[in-house]
């Protein structure tokens, strides 16, 4: 995230001698992205966080994809698909292409240790309630939110016991933050981003273990290797830098509307390489005297646009058998719009009390199985008048 942040204790000057009560040095681990020349932080470990007892790798099962051909719009049921295990094991992968996979996720359980050395992941809380540790610290998360967690954080996904936590997982090759044209020349989010730093929650305070001879899973494009370190990766006394999860609350993200129906875009909330994430909050109707406030028709000419649908009344897909929890994939080529009778039904309403999150990629998206598991087959045709 583009703003600084300073948690537990720091030297003064980084790099100079910060030592522990014992007379120890702590060790300085710099996390940051793209060699030296992005965002970064730097961590104060009480041990070597390169103390390493064991390397091996994990058998991980492979999940094939298919290309989405004949080329379909398609409509998935989230909720169809099997409950349980947690936020590493239990995904569900719906779709994927060279920049990401999007899974879902109903869990039970907390999950082990794990580092996604390949990119950022994105996790938005449908339902339920969980706590993100890390090497950062802990952040409570709950329905709405949008959580980043950058690659290579060591962290674990914390649900207490009878919770059943909902969640989209986005996984990308690179690193996610919000578009570049909401921010100024140093980073700050300008006055007409929909969202401010104030709206953002960030660890607050560190979190420290103990343990020794613990394991952590880490994927890479290779697969995944388990890592037992020497001692437990929660041990940062303080931190400081631009580099960290962080959470945002899709109910603070504010609409921007105008007299027209306004494009996609003025939605985005997050950008990433190769694809965009917008959301689709309550807002008021465009107020020209004579607005069309359902979308138009339109192709995506250069992207395959996912919907998942999270709460309330989905004017434009009324009569598809769209509802909450829903995923509609509308791909590059595909002409696609309101389903029959949702535009006249829309003249003269108000406003809408719809949640929704959509990621547009710039590449195509191959079907993972769990898109195979749930999909409803009849929604191809479901914009037939009459039918």
């Amino acid at each position: 995230m583009p703003h600084y942040r300073q948690v537990g204790e720091v030297p003064r000057k980084r790099h100079t001698q910060f030592r522990q009560p014992d007379g120890s040095l702590y060790a300085e681990e710099l996390m940051g992205e793209e060699g030296f020349n992005y965002d970064s932080a730097l961590l104060y470990h009480r041990h070597l966080p390169t103390e390493l007892v064991a390397i091996e790798p994990v058998d991980s099962e492979v999940q094939e994809s298919t290309p989405n051909h004949p080329l379909l719009p398609r409509h998935f049921r989230t909720h169809e698909l099997k409950t349980g295990g947690d936020a590493v094991s239990g995904r569900h992968l719906m779709m994927l292409n060279e920049d990401c996979r999007i899974s879902y996720a109903a869990v039970g359980e907390t999950s082990p240790l794990t580092k996604n050395a390949m990119g950022d992941e994105m996790v938005f809380v449908e339902s339920g309630s969980a706590r993100l540790e890390s090497t950062f610290g802990a952040l409570d998360v709950g329905p709405g939110d949008y959580v980043i967690v950058p690659a290579s954080t060591i962290h674990r996904w914390v649900v207490d016991k009878g919770e059943t936590v909902r969640m989209l997982i986005l996984e990308t090759r690179a690193h996610i933050g919000p578009p570049r044209r909401y921010l100024s020349r140093n980073g700050q989010l300008l006055e007409h981003a929909p969202y401010c730093e104030r709206d953002i929650r960030a660890p607050s305070e560190p979190l420290l273990a103990d343990d020794t001879e613990v394991d952590v899973l880490v994927r890479t494009r290779s697969g995944v290797s388990r890592y037992v370190y020497a001692n437990h990766p929660f041990d940062v006394v303080g931190w400081d830098g631009c580099l960290y999860p962080w959470a945002l609350s899709i109910r603070d993200f504010e609409p921007i509307t105008g007299r027209i129906h306004q494009p996609p875009p003025v939605h985005q909330t997050f950008e990433a390489p190769n694809l965009v994430v917008c959301s689709f909050v309550p807002r008021l109707f465009d107020y020209h005297p004579e607005a069309i406030p359902a979308p138009y028709n339109h192709s995506n000419v250069d992207s395959d646009e996912v919907l998942f649908y999270v709460e309330g009344n989905f004017m434009s897909r009324k009569g598809s058998g769209i509802e909450a929890g829903s995923v509609s994939l509308h791909p590059g080529g595909h002409t696609h719009g309101p389903q029959p009778g949702s535009v006249e039904a829309t003249i003269g309403a108000k406003g809408t009390e719809e949640y929704a999150v959509m990621i547009d990629t710039f590449r195509p998206l191959e079907l993972g199985p769990g898109a195979r598991d749930s999909e409803d087959e009849a929604y191809a045709w479901t914009w037939l008048e009459g039918r």
